[in-house]
Formats: C-alpha cells, sequence, structure tokens
C-alpha cells in the first residue's frame, strides 16, 4: 500500500475508532480514569476538591440532576463567557466531554 494511501485508511480506522467511542459513550478504562484524573484536580481547582463548589458552581449529582448531559459537555467544550469557566474543546473531545458530563450526573467522580 502506498504510504498516503496507507495514512488515509489509517485516519479512516481511527475516525471510525472515535465515533464508536462515541455513539456507544465508552472509552478506554485508562482514559476514564485519567479523565477523572483531571476532573478531581483541574476542575477541583474551581469547584472544589470534593466538587462541592468554590470558585465555580458544584458538580454532584444533586447539582446537576436538571441538567441533561448535553448541556454539560457543551459547557465544559465551550466554557461560560464572561466567567472563569474556561473552554476545553481542542483539550478534550467531545466524547469524552460527555463522558464526563455522564460521570458527574452519575456521582462516578469522586
Amino acid at each position: 500500500m502506498r504510504p498516503l494511501a496507507h495514512s488515509l485508511a489509517l485516519a479512516a480506522v481511527l475516525a471510525g475508532v472515535g465515533a464508536a467511542w462515541a455513539h456507544a459513550g465508552e472509552l478506554p478504562a485508562a482514559r476514564e480514569s485519567a479523565l477523572s484524573y483531571l476532573v478531581r484536580q483541574d476542575c477541583g481547582a474551581c469547584h472544589g476538591m470534593t466538587l462541592k463548589g468554590g470558585l465555580g458552581r458544584a458538580l454532584l449529582p444533586e447539582a446537576l440532576k436538571e441538567a441533561d448531559v448535553e448541556s454539560v459537555a457543551r459547557i465544559i467544550l465551550d466554557g461560560v463567557p464572561g466567567t472563569p469557566m474556561p473552554p476545553w474543546r481542542g483539550l478534550l473531545s467531545g466524547a469524552e466531554a460527555r463522558w464526563i458530563a455522564r460521570a458527574l450526573k452519575e456521582g462516578r467522580i469522586q
């Protein structure tokens, strides 16, 4: 296979894997662990290390019960203009943001 064709085929396979994760809502266990750590450390800096709130609002299930996963994921990806909440788009994929949103709503990140 020619190098360009090989690269295009690999890109298509990887895009398919990413689409499968986004569709199934699943990520590899190692990535889920890394995202949990990111939330506890990076998000916890503003939302409180126990996610009970601080500079940012609480991220506990009871605080997010009225919000849908897509809305929370959109805030993660795009931030909140005029507030300290930064956008994470470019650092996190849509599938990863949705995983974080679901995990927060379900109380899986402690």
